[in-house]
């Protein structure tokens, strides 16, 4: 299969959520047309040496009144033709979910989905039988596979809910399908970094099919780290959560992302009190 195909199919057979509800025939034309598979990053954005800027401002955004979504990449009805993608990262929403309410079941297949949250509760519900509720301080992951189907809701209905939602293209296909929750201790990133997932079940964190791994920090004013790729050739793609850091020379504020090649590390510092990032290792091949 060759990338344009495996993009699209990825795309249109993950699912697709459009103006508040779940498009369940995602083979039809108008489905495909929504999210603009036919189409490839032929630039790199705004660029700086080997680092691509995403602000936060630039983001795709869709309010659609129970959900307030903002969009790193082409998503849904946001088409961006410069924000595909960055490697094997084909999501990033910043999702808020308004108290009781949520997304109805629908389907995904053959792709790594990660939730963290970061205010609020959430529940899961989906085919395999699994119902849980994800707080923050917990990351969830599913390997879609072969095929899966679930829901998500505001399990609250007094306050919203707001969480991370990432795709990542695996890298096998056809897998049967899983789902895993963990609880973290928060405190274990303060003025460091924690690994929150990997390639390998036996490793800290979840672990998905793909040689990927995120990991998060909450630092006080003026501290930081160095962070070394986990594996020859993969990017690290930054999004600040928090506050403002300095990434390899690159200042960024909440909610401002940073792909970075071709770099053996990172370094970072925070400029602000409080302030958290989070780091996804990951293949720049698909």
């Amino acid at each position: 299969m060759d990338r344009r195909n495996m993009i699209k199919k990825a795309i249109v057979g993950a699912g697709v959520i459009a103006a508040g509800k779940v498009v369940a025939d995602s083979g039809s034309k108008e489905s495909a047309a929504i999210v603009g598979f036919n189409h490839l990053p032929e630039k790199k954005g705004i660029t700086m040496g080997n680092i691509i800027l995403h602000k936060a401002g630039e983001r795709g955004h869709a309010n659609h009144g129970w959900l307030n979504s903002y969009h790193s990449f082409s998503f849904a009805s946001y088409y961006n033709p410069d924000k595909m993608h960055f490697g094997v990262l084909r999501v990033l929403n910043d999702d808020t979910v308004a108290p009781g309410m949520g997304f109805g079941t629908h389907p995904h297949d053959n792709m790594e989905i990660i939730s963290i949250p970061l205010d609020g509760d959430l529940e899961h519900k989906d085919s395999m039988g699994n119902t849980t509720v994800i707080r923050q301080g917990d990351i969830q992951v599913m390997s879609a596979g072969t095929g899966i189907r679930h829901s998500e809701y505001n399990k609250n209905k007094d306050k919203e809910v707001k969480f991370l939602q990432i795709w990542l293209f695996p890298n096998k296909k056809g897998v049967t399908p899983r789902y895993d929750q963990i609880s973290l201790n928060p405190e274990e990133r303060n003025n460091k970094l924690q690994q929150i997932l990997s390639p390998s079940a036996d490793d800290e964190g979840v672990w998905i099919h793909q040689d990927a791994w995120f990991h998060m920090g909450r630092f006080e004013q003026g501290k930081g780290t160095t962070y070394s790729s986990k594996r020859a050739g993969n990017g690290v793609y930054a999004f600040v959560i928090k506050g403002s850091f300095t990434v390899n020379g690159q200042v960024l504020e909440a909610r401002d992302a940073a792909g970075i090649t071709d770099a053996d590390s990172i370094a970072l510092s925070a400029n602000s009190a409080d302030a958290v990032i989070l780091l996804m290792d990951i293949p720049m091949t698909i």
